[in-house]
């Protein structure tokens, strides 16, 4: 079994044959990826080393001691923290080859097609539609593959769209059974014919969100994952993943949201009221309770994969990104509602950081909408978690094609 010492002495063999300062930086990450040392949780040959995950912090740490190139892995959240483990669970072995490495090491950008015009919050009333171009019927099992599915309707809110070569998409290939039931999930490729990125330009100014409409977008059934209309089982393991990598990532003290809220107060006394004095120390204590809560989910994690827990977390960090960035505008009064820059732009990710509290408070607003809203996900905890009735479905056994719309 691979241990500490074992991921050390094969960190330390990786940066002698590809020492840093001299090896260009997609050779390193591909060396990175076939020595097991990418994500050490994940199979042999496929960037691990089948090791507890628990122990990617000792490669990590070497690595960065040794000033290694890393995967700049925000500019392609959405394929490291949904795509991959999506893949992993359901994918064929080629698919795997194919997809995991150029993922991981930044090759290949991935979004999500899931969100549409009228089906976000009630995600499987989704009216995209994928018909099996070779005659074969679109319930069909597993074991009958073979020829292309041809995918029509409009998806929205896709964030990254504009740089990405991939997409996780989930599509109804049959309206005849109940909304949950008839859709599946499929890989597509955001630069084949019929695939129109068109930006939704935000509250921000920018436009890292985008409406994608897909006409007749031809998908081979070999980038399906999955049975055929098991979408939402499949899907379900996306957003699992997606919820943890939204409110559980790995935070020293103060990172994150309250960081510059934080340096602002110790820097600027003059700024400071009793009131505002509360409230932050509040939000500071609420911050380091999420921060150590997801902590905790990820050595949760190193058991199995992501459960309802992670809706929590999800929950936690919207409201807390919201109320700190309201915060901040007012501890800086006038200068915080200063703006610095309106130019439509198309950014390849988002730096909540790296920008003014302007930015900050205006694009927290869709920390409660993104990954889920906060009233479908309190309905995940309230059910999934603590265990409460759930509330009545009307549509639950109802064809999708009768559903009223």
């Amino acid at each position: 079994m691979t241990d500490a010492s074992e991921l050390q002495r094969r960190t330390a063999e990786l940066l002698a044959a590809y020492p840093p300062a001299t090896t260009d930086r997609l050779d390193f990450l591909k060396a990175r990826f076939d020595a097991g040392l990418a994500w050490v949780h994940y199979p042999e040959g496929l960037g691990g080393l089948g090791a507890p995950r628990s122990l990617q912090v000792v490669v990590d740490a070497e690595l960065e001691a040794a000033g290694a190139p890393d995967n700049d892995s925000r500019r392609n959240g959405i394929g490291l923290g949904m795509a991959a483990p999506t893949i992993l669970k359901y994918g064929t072995e080629e698919q795997k080859q194919r997809y995991l490495r150029p993922l991981w090491i930044g090759e290949e950008v991935w979004c999500q097609l899931f969100s549409e015009p009228g089906a976000g919050s009630d995600l499987a009333a989704l009216g995209t539609r994928a018909v099996r171009e070779d005659g074969g019927t679109s319930r069909s099992s597993e074991a009958e593959s073979g020829g292309e599915w041809v995918v029509n309707g409009q998806k929205v809110w896709t964030s990254g769209a504009h740089n990405s070569r991939w997409a996780i998409l989930i599509a109804r290939t049959d309206p005849n059974v109940p909304k949950h039931a008839g859709i599946t999930y499929f890989i597509c490729d955001m630069t084949d014919p019929g695939v129109d990125v068109r930006p939704l330009r935000q509250v921000t100014g920018e436009a890292e969100f985008n409406e994608v409409f897909l006409t007749d977008v031809r998908i081979p059934d070999s980038r399906r994952l999955g049975a055929i209309g098991d979408g939402w089982r499949v899907a379900q393991t996306t957003l699992n993943n997606e919820r943890v990598a939204i409110g559980g990532m790995r935070l020293p003290r103060e990172g994150g949201m309250i960081g510059p809220v934080v340096k602002t107060w110790r820097e600027r006394p003059e700024l400071r009221t009793h009131d505002l004095h509360q409230r932050l120390l509040k939000l500071w204590v609420e911050t380091e309770v999420a921060r150590l809560t997801a902590e905790r989910l990820r050595q949760q994690l190193v058991a199995g994969q992501p459960g309802p827990e992670g809706a929590g977390m999800k929950l936690a960090f919207a409201r807390l990104n919201q109320e700190i960035s309201g915060l901040e505008v007012e501890l800086r009064g006038e200068e915080g509602l200063l703006y610095d820059d309106w130019t439509m732009r198309r950014p390849e990710l988002v730096d909540f950081v790296g920008r003014d509290a302007g930015y900050r408070y205006l694009r927290a607003k869709g920390n409660s909408i993104e990954g889920g809203t906060s009233e479908v996900l309190l309905n995940i905890v309230a059910e999934r978690v603590l265990g409460l009735p759930a509330e009545p479905r009307t549509d639950k056994d109802v064809a999708w094609k009768d559903l009223a719309r």
